[in-house]
């Protein structure tokens, strides 16, 4: 049976989940973002899938830790995913600025995050495509990385789960209600 502080526990991570959510969106907003594409950007793309891939660790390990990893792992995806989707979006709408023949149209915001997801989800419309050979390495680069991201964060975050589970079991209970003593 689900008790009123797990109720609670749940309800604030996914307020959690989704202020996260919106706060990384709105910075993608409204970051000034009047630089050109050039070999910086890659190298600072590169820099933030590295930043991504550590910070899904860090979370890992805190996953393991928390008392409840399963709640845990879903606030890190929450975080981790959108966080290295904004930054893809973010390159193309860089690459669209300083190179505009790189899609067969003009592209916003909102169309680098659409086109953005629709790489990721392996939809694919149709409806935007890369034209230009920078704009398909790119592309291809993210759906390498989307594939990996989702087989090792996947891995990674059921790991951290069931080891923070096979703690829990062996941690030491509170008499009182028979659970593991909080951590603070």
């Amino acid at each position: 049976m689900v008790g009123k502080g797990d109720r609670r526990r749940v309800l604030l991570a996914v307020l959690r989940c989704l202020a996260t959510a919106g706060v990384l969106v709105t910075a993608y907003y409204l970051l000034p973002l009047a630089s050109a594409f050039t070999p910086a950007t890659i190298i600072a793309l590169i820099g933030g899938t590295v930043a991504v891939a550590l910070l899904l660790l860090w979370q890992a390990r805190a996953i393991t830790r928390s008392t409840q990893p399963t709640l845990r792992a879903v606030q890190a995806l929450a975080t981790t995913l959108p966080l290295f989707l904004l930054l893809c979006a973010v390159a193309y709408y860089l690459l669209q600025r300083s190179a505009p023949e790189s899609f067969d149209q003009p592209l916003s915001r909102t169309d680098t995050l659409y086109f953005t997801m629709t790489v990721f989800s392996t939809v694919g419309f149709g409806d935007i495509s890369p034209h230009s050979q920078l704009a398909r390495l790119l592309t291809t680069g993210q759906m390498t990385i989307d594939l990996l991201l989702i087989g090792l964060a996947a891995k990674v975050l059921a790991g951290a789960v069931q080891e923070g589970l096979r703690r829990q079991s062996h941690a030491p209970t509170n008499s009182e209600n028979g659970r593991p003593p909080t951590a603070p």
